[in-house]
């Protein structure tokens, strides 16, 4: 569990986080969005006791980070900043933080194993790439098997494969019933990634919304295809309805498919498709915080 409870910070006279709330219950995987500037960075740091907040507070597992007893088995994190040293190699540096951790060494060969970095785990981390970067650093929250995972960016440097694979694991943790947060810039792979999305705008909270409820905030509008689209668009105008042609014969209608259909049987025309169109996470995700583009 996950909870932030109005959360404040400030650096000097700019407002970072603004009376924010939010929680993130075990067993889901949930997305963290939010424009540049949204203050996405400093709650993920005040969740893990990095910044101290002007007021409000956050916990983990029902207390402050500070106060957790061996943090590193109860949190994982992985935030922008690489941190393994880069004349080590990559199984030398999960060595070193077990041992800081008093964790066993055999665990080092399983998260390695966990994240596909076997092969590489004698290279050098000077010289691995963003993709195995972040690999490491995935590995690195792994090591203790926490309850909580805290994810900055985890997908960045990922190629498709690496992606799906990424989607998949994280998938299973929440399965096990783990808490798992992401902070994410790429909206169409969080929308097949996450249970729920929390959208904050200027260090405030916008919406918090489980992606069916995302998906369900177009309801009303429809998609319809017809070999008489013209004919069909004509007759959906003259009703009030906004129509706007998507061509090969599909319209867009801001009206529920029930209200179509039902117009084009009372005028004999045919139909090939007739579905409700669905909001994208993207869609959302521009309408709630002004059409500014996600950090």
């Amino acid at each position: 569990m996950i909870e932030v409870e109005r959360l404040t910070k400030r650096y000097g006279s700019t407002v970072a986080v603004n009376d924010l709330s939010f929680s993130v219950a075990p067993g889901t995987l949930t997305g963290f969005l939010g424009p540049n500037g949204a203050g996405k960075s400093t709650t993920l740091r005040a969740i893990l006791g990095l910044v101290r907040p002007n007021a409000g507070r956050t916990a983990v597992l029902g207390r402050p980070y500070r106060e957790l007893d061996a943090p590193l088995e109860r949190v994982g994190a992985v935030l922008e900043t690489f941190d393994a040293h880069p004349g080590r190699s990559g199984r030398n540096h999960l060595r070193f933080l077990a041992a800081a951790a008093r964790l066993p060494a055999s665990r080092v060969d399983e998260v390695l194993a966990l994240v596909e970095l076997t092969g590489a785990a004698r290279r050098r981390a000077k010289g691995y790439s963003l993709g195995m970067r972040q690999r490491l650093g995935l590995a690195a929250a792994l090591l203790g098997d926490p309850e909580v995972l805290v994810l900055d960016e985890p997908a960045n440097g990922l190629d498709p494969q690496g992606i799906r694979w990424l989607r998949d694991l994280l998938r299973a943790l929440a399965r096990e019933g783990r808490t798992v947060l992401i902070s994410s810039h790429v909206l169409a792979e969080i929308a097949q990634t996450v249970d729920e999305v929390v959208i904050i705008h200027r260090g405030r909270l916008v919406r918090c919304a489980t992606m069916a409820e995302v998906e369900a905030m177009a309801a009303g509008a429809a998609r319809v295809r017809s070999p008489d689209a013209e004919r069909l668009a004509s007759l959906l105008a003259e009703a009030g309805l906004d129509v706007r042609s998507l061509g090969d014969g599909t319209l867009a209608v801001a009206a529920g498919p029930e209200r179509v259909g039902e117009l084009a049987a009372a005028h004999g025309i045919v139909l090939h498709e007739l579905s409700a169109e669905r909001a994208t996470l993207e869609e959302v995700f521009l309408e709630l915080t002004g059409s500014e583009a996600p950090a």
